[in-house]
């Protein structure tokens, strides 16, 4: 039995990726220096600060809601997405892979 024929896994969201999403938009709307924004560096920009950061997956409309509450209420994981997003931003500017 595999589980990834028998399950639909397409249903794990990791609502980490929306708050990194908009960070990163956030932050290169304000962003000084030169950078690049092809896609290929957007890209490496949000894996590397999703790799900074603790995953929130969920699966259901419930666990939407409590991700969703764990977002507003713990300031910890935002400085952490706010600072994850930062440092991608930097050493991707820093070191494009093209």
């Amino acid at each position: 039995m595999s589980l990834i024929n028998e399950y639909d896994f397409e249903l794990l969201e990791n609502e980490a990726e929306k708050l990194v999403l908009q960070e990163l938009e956030n932050q290169l709307a304000v962003y000084q220096d030169e950078i690049c924004r092809c896609k290929e560096c957007i890209m490496d920009m949000a894996a590397m600060a999703l790799n900074g950061v603790k995953p929130l997956y969920r699966v259901s409309l419930l666990g939407s809601l409590y991700t969703s509450e764990v977002m507003r209420n713990d300031e910890h994981y935002a400085k952490d997405v706010r600072d994850a997003v930062s440092n991608a931003i930097e050493k991707i500017r820093r070191n494009p892979a093209h």
